[in-house]
Formats: structure tokens, C-alpha cells, sequence
């Protein structure tokens, strides 16, 4: 009986922990709006770096940066020395195979249609909450929230990321696989991260960001040959140091304080809010037209959060 009380307590704490507050959902607003810049920021960089040796860049970079902003604080060499393991497995779900993974996908499918893919995280987050986990169950109201968002999604990007897909393109099957199983190492990687709640959020991004370097250093130097690159132009350098500091550093600080605050499946929402962040961006700064489709995948995306959120059809109901 009182072993009953006590897990009942402690399920209890964790629900609580995983409710959005208006406080996350402005981290997350703000999560989303960093992660859409870093679309401007890599169009500028990848035109001189090669992709890998651009993602090398990115996470070595934030990680120095990191552990310059927490200089010793909060126990950041004594976790890093006692989970090294763990941080090294984080880094490789949420960083080096996700990313490589739609890279590989994007030389045979355009970026759109990966958009579209990579958007299904937070399907995959809740399914594998949903059997990983004992305070992230799954529920009508979260499937069709992260469905809504998914089909603003597809709407916002527009029905050209599948042109060419007819069954004679000839686009090949593991293309279409590569960015969905992106997506699901995702999925894997926010429940896994729910594992460093007890780090401060800064040292938690720094050991992953070390790991993912760790990783991605011998890719670059095998497939790019970065050592035979010229020198990059000044506007290149700092796309790079904007995609390293803002949207990588400071940008996984966001993402562990969500983790941590709101559990897997509310953090994964973040990139449902890349695509219209982007959008949005582009309009407002690149002179880009906003058009009529772009809005109701922003109303579709919206609607799919507020459904999540459930706090609307909550007091739908009680009115």
C-alpha cells in the first residue's frame, strides 16, 4: 500500500513537471525562432564549408563557447568525468546521426520535403514516451496535436517539396527513410536527455556538444579534407560563429531548460516552430512574400500546439 502511495506521488510530481506554463511556451517560441535563423546562417556558411566540416564547426565551436559561460561552475568537469558515456550516446542521437542522416537524405530529396520528414519528431516523441516512459502516456489530444502540426507543416513548405517524387523519378527509397529515421534518433534522443535533468542545462549542452565533436572530427577530416579548403570571406565566418554561439549554444541551453521543465514530447514541439520561424524570418528581413498557404500552415501549426497544450479544450469543455 504504501509502496502504491509513494508511486503514485512520484507520477504525480512528474506529470506536474511535464505541464507547459506560459513561461516554456515562451522558451520554446523563442527555441524556435533561434533554430529557424540558423536556416540563414548555414545558406550563407554552406556556400564555403562543406556540410560536415560545417557541422564540426557548429558543435565544436558552442562547446568551447559553453564552457567559457560556465567556467567551472556547476560541477561541469566532475560530470563530464562521470558521464562521458553518457554524454558521448546524447551527443550521438541528437547531433551526429540525426544531422547525417538528413544530410545523406537531401542529395537525393529537396530540403523542403526533409523539412516535412524531420517535422514528424514529436509523433515519434510521443510514441516512444509513450513506452519509455511512465509520465508522457499517450493520449487522443497529443496525436492530434502533433498531426495538426505536422499537416502545417506540409502546407507551409507546399505541395513543390514533392515534385519529382511520381513513381518513374526514380528517387530512391532510403532517401525518403533517412530524414523519418532522423527524426525517430530525435525522438530517442529527448527521452534519453530527460536523463540530465539534474545537470544545469548549460553543462548538459556543453557535454554533448563536446561529444558530437569528438564524433564528428574524424568525419570531417576523412570525407572533406578540410585542410585543403581556402580561406572563408568574412560575411562566411560569421554565418558560422552565429550558427555555433546563437543557434547552437544558447539555442541547447533553451532545449535542456524545456526538456527539463516540460518533458520529451513538449520539447520536441520545437520543430513544428522551425519552419514557420523561418518563414517569418524571410519575410521580415529578406524581402521574401508571405503568401496565403504560408499563413494557414502557421493557423494549422498553432491549432496543433493549442490542442497539445490542452489547456483550450479543457476549458472548451467546462464551458
Amino acid at each position: 500500500m504504501q509502496r502504491n502511495l509513494e508511486r503514485q506521488a512520484l507520477s504525480a510530481r512528474e506529470q506536474h513537471a511535464a505541464r507547459m506554463n506560459a513561461s516554456t511556451w515562451g522558451l520554446l517560441c523563442l527555441l524556435g525562432l533561434i533554430w529557424g535563423g540558423s536556416f540563414f546562417f548555414a545558406r550563407i556558411a554552406v556556400t564555403a564549408i562543406p556540410p560536415f566540416t560545417l557541422v564540426l564547426l557548429r558543435v565544436a565551436l558552442a562547446a568551447i563557447a559553453l564552457q567559457i559561460y560556465v567556467a567551472g561552475r556547476h560541477g561541469i568537469y566532475a560530470a563530464f568525468a562521470g558521464r562521458w558515456r553518457q554524454f558521448l550516446l546524447l551527443g550521438l542521437i541528437n547531433n551526429a546521426i540525426p544531422h547525417t542522416l538528413i544530410f545523406l537524405g537531401q542529395t537525393q530529396i529537396g530540403a523542403g520535403l526533409a523539412a516535412i520528414l524531420n517535422a514528424t519528431t514529436p509523433v515519434w516523441t510521443v510514441l516512444i514516451a509513450n513506452v519509455l516512459t511512465s509520465d508522457e502516456r499517450l493520449s487522443a489530444m497529443k496525436i492530434a496535436g502533433c498531426l495538426l502540426g505536422l499537416a502545417g507543416t506540409a502546407v507551409l513548405i507546399g505541395p513543390s517539396a514533392f515534385t519529382g517524387l511520381s513513381p518513374t523519378s526514380g528517387v530512391p527509397l532510403w532517401a525518403l527513410i533517412l530524414p523519418v529515421a532522423a527524426a525517430v534518433s530525435y525522438g530517442f534522443a529527448a527521452i534519453y536527455g530527460k536523463g540530465f535533468r539534474d545537470l544545469a542545462p548549460p553543462v548538459t549542452a556543453a557535454g554533448q556538444l563536446i561529444a558530437s565533436s569528438v564524433i564528428m572530427l574524424p568525419v570531417s577530416l576523412a570525407i572533406d579534407q578540410p585542410w585543403q579548403l581556402a580561406m572563408p570571406e568574412v560575411t562566411v565566418l560569421s554565418a558560422i560563429l552565429a550558427l555555433a554561439l546563437l543557434s547552437t549554444a544558447y539555442g541547447y541551453i533553451l532545449y535542456f531548460r524545456i526538456l527539463a521543465q516540460a518533458g520529451a514530447t513538449n520539447a520536441s514541439l520545437v520543430t513544428l516552430l522551425v519552419p514557420p520561424s523561418a518563414v517569418l524570418l524571410g519575410f521580415l528581413f529578406l524581402g521574401e512574400t508571405l503568401h496565403a498557404a504560408d499563413l494557414a500552415g502557421m493557423a494549422l501549426i498553432a491549432f496543433g500546439l493549442l490542442v497539445l497544450d490542452g489547456r483550450l479544450i479543457s476549458w472548451l469543455r467546462k464551458s
